[in-house]
């Protein structure tokens, strides 16, 4: 799915359109009422985690502070709109791409507090001024077309076109840019509380009131690079391998943004690899809380030991 980087670049596409209204509209999602949104302007974009919001409100309005570029690590900004949160995440925060957030929705779309939530599940995608078209024929031999889920053609002649993403009106984005990996305000003692925790890293990495916009492809790499194997219980762990590993986190999740701007491919070293970099064979698991969603993990038995548990035996998985 979509992590981090890809919907700080998406926020980039769509904040090229910040302050011009909508012309016409399409699309065939039938989550929102499309035909709301024409007539509107685009006051800002931003991004937390995994979600892009998108604020709109009737074209007469005042253009507000927008957010032209995407936040960075290092760069300031908060991506705060209201210190409100009016959006909570369900019981199990791994499942990101099953995690719907329970809005309030706004009276009327465009008055005051209509933000458009972007959550772009496992293949979504948004373009500006062109179409996806057919990399290859489906299952029937057709050569067709990805089939939009909402088009926005501004007055300008310019358009966004979103692909395989969920939407729906809130009231105000989910603000807390201290879980934000991508963020200045990212709180590293926080998130190495949570690391330290007697449960594998593997899946707290993925734990997004922690690690938001952190996912499946940055979970193995990270791993990979700090030597770790996916299921060391944190509490196991050094004070000193888990501040390398979130170094990893941070480090990498902006090589890989700034990959995206650039329109450059990121290699990987061991995401769906039979090898290692060094050459050693990889193994693939399924692994992830009892009760929750399971994530294809992929590690180096020899690069990233198991690590002995007091006893002297390999630690275990507890559920």
């Amino acid at each position: 799915m979509p992590e981090g980087p890809s919907v700080r670049k998406f926020q980039l596409l769509a904040s090229r359109f910040v302050g011009q209204v909508v012309a016409k509209v399409g699309g065939s999602t039938r989550k929102i009422n499309v035909d709301d949104l024409k007539s509107l302007r685009l006051q800002d974009a931003q991004v937390h985690g995994k979600n892009l919001f998108l604020a709109f409100v009737a074209a007469g309005c005042p253009l507000g502070p927008s957010t032209d570029n995407p936040v960075l690590q290092g760069e300031a900004a908060s991506g705060t709109s209201s210190p409100a949160q009016v959006c909570a995440p369900q019981t199990h925060p791994e499942e990101e791409e099953l995690q719907e957030l329970q809005c309030s929705t706004p009276d009327v779309p465009g008055g005051p507090g209509s933000w458009l939530r972007v959550h772009f599940g496992l293949f979504g995608s948004i373009r500006a001024n062109e179409f996806s078209r057919a990399s290859q024929a489906n299952k029937r031999g057709d050569w067709k077309d990805p089939t939009p889920r909402l088009v926005l053609h501004f007055e300008s002649g310019g358009f966004l076109v979103f692909y395989n993403c969920r939407m729906q009106w809130c009231s105000s984005p989910v603000a807390d840019p201290m879980s934000d990996i991508l963020s200045a305000e990212f709180h590293r003692g926080r998130a190495l509380d949570a690391l330290r925790a007697p449960r594998p890293v593997c899946y707290t990495l993925l734990d997004q009131r922690y690690f938001s916009g952190l996912g499946n492809i940055i979970k193995n790499e990270i791993l990979y690079l700090a030597k770790i194997h996916p299921l060391t219980q944190g509490s196991l762990l050094a004070s000193s391998d888990l501040e390398h590993l979130l170094d990893c986190a941070i480090q990498f999740s902006s090589d890989w943004l700034q990959s995206k701007l650039r329109d450059e491919g990121l290699h990987f070293q061991i995401y769906q690899k039979e090898q290692c970099p060094l050459g050693h064979a990889v193994m693939k698991g399924t692994f992830g809380p009892s009760g929750s969603y399971k994530r294809l993990t992929w590690w180096c038995p020899q690069c990233q030991p198991a690590v002995l548990s007091g006893v002297g035996e390999p630690t275990t998985v507890t559920e």
